[in-house]
């Protein structure tokens, strides 16, 4: 199977989503904003939302991959399941006691009931144990609503934990402490899976911090990565270096973002929508900047700027100009929409986009500028700060001219 994703509009074959699960039923008023949810969402409503999103995409023959499918997979491969093990017990605060018992808890799962941990958690209470004081001193002076391992409800968002460009994929390496476990999941996918053997690296979680909601394939060998709450400067250079050294892009805009919990990624104020058009959030538009960063005659990278980014994405991709779309309607719906994503769209061909049906601004815009918008509900999906694109890791796309 070649993978294989050059824009983020070509027409969309392949995309990995992981479907919400018991990972979200962990979340509580005590550990929602340490476990980044900015509400508790209704996990059953939340599972309606993503399958519908599921099936709105294979609709338009879109093959849809499970991550948590892949997962137990992967742990059918003794390599993958002693490395995913080995890491979770590495935790300092388990204690020689409480690491054995976890040990032989894990030792006892098939499979999928291993993923199903990795994903959703152990709390306390569901440990094995036995004897009076079965996990030490850690295990007792636990409270019976702590977690052993923690759940990892924002692996709802697979676009941050790894990306594809070209032929290459690039696992991301996570800023946020609540979220670093899902890159050790995604990881392993990739290394072991028989889907994806032989796949060639550009990033890893070693690395320094990159998420892949700052990266847009702009166009072919264009790409932008914004630097932020999330993602560093030194990760944007880290990736400049890689993929121009790699020949997977000639030019990489790197594009200062506010760090704030509303513009956390790139994507969350801009997503392309066509080959030559940009859905972005107005209140930035005239003020976002860009350095255009290229190979120098050494091989080192070369920088220039900073310069008004749509210019500069648009001298990088070619054009004479890039059209912009706006979020909104009127500044203060372009705000409210904004925040619930409105920015965050999946294309599935040119001109073609996934989008909440909630931002009814920012839609009747995209529908004025020729852009056909398949809506899907996200009433409980948003509750983590996220849209389409946030949900979904693109692993195959047609190609386009370039």
């Amino acid at each position: 199977m070649t993978h294989y994703v050059d824009s983020e509009v070509g027409r969309l074959r392949t995309v990995l989503l992981h479907r919400p699960g018991p990972e979200l039923a962990r979340l509580t008023p005590r550990n929602n904003d340490s476990l980044l949810f900015d509400a508790i969402p209704w996990v059953g409503r939340a599972q309606e939302e993503h399958d519908a999103f599921a099936a709105a995409l294979r609709e338009r023959g879109v093959e849809v991959l499970y991550l948590a499918t892949l997962l137990a997979e992967t742990l059918a491969v003794a390599e993958a399941r002693a490395e995913l093990t080995d890491q979770v017990l590495r935790d300092p605060r388990l204690g020689d006691t409480l690491r054995r018992r976890v040990a032989d808890h894990l030792a006892y799962l098939d499979p999928a009931g291993l993923a199903d941990v990795l994903v959703a958690g152990l709390a306390h209470d569901e440990v094995r144990t036995s004897g009076d004081r079965p996990g030490g001193l850690v295990y007792a002076l636990m409270d019976r609503h702590d977690f052993v391992i923690d759940p990892l409800p924002n692996l709802l968002f697979t676009r941050d934990s790894s990306l594809w460009i070209r032929d290459r994929v690039g696992v991301t390496s996570l800023a946020m402490p609540a979220r670093r476990r899902e890159t050790s999941l995604t990881h392993a996918i990739y290394r072991h899976h028989p889907r994806f053997a032989g796949s060639e690296s550009i990033y890893h979680p070693g690395l320094e911090h990159l998420e892949g909601g700052d990266v847009l394939l702009l166009a072919p060998g264009v790409i932008a990565v914004g630097v932020g709450e999330r993602t560093t400067p030194a990760g944007a250079e880290r990736l400049a270096r890689q993929t121009l050294a790699a020949g997977l892009a000639h030019t990489m805009l790197v594009v200062p973002i506010a760090q704030e919990r509303a513009t956390m990624h790139l994507d969350t104020v801009c997503t392309m929508v066509d080959v030559d058009a940009v859905l972005m959030y107005p209140n930035i538009a005239d003020t976002l900047t860009a350095y255009t960063v290229v190979a120098g005659p050494d091989g080192e990278p070369r920088i220039d700027g900073p310069a008004p980014f749509l210019r500069a994405a648009a001298d990088a991709m070619d054009l004479d100009r890039l059209r912009v779309i706006d979020t909104g309607l009127d500044p203060v719906t372009a705000e409210r929409e904004q925040w619930d994503d409105g920015n965050n769209t999946l294309a599935l061909a040119p001109r073609l986009c996934v989008g909440y049906e909630r931002n009814v601004g920012t839609n009747a815009q995209l529908e004025r500028a020729g852009i056909e918008i398949v809506p899907i509900a996200g009433s409980e999906l948003g509750s983590g700060r996220g849209g389409p694109r946030c949900m979904s890791c693109p692993l195959v796309r047609d190609p386009l001219p370039g």
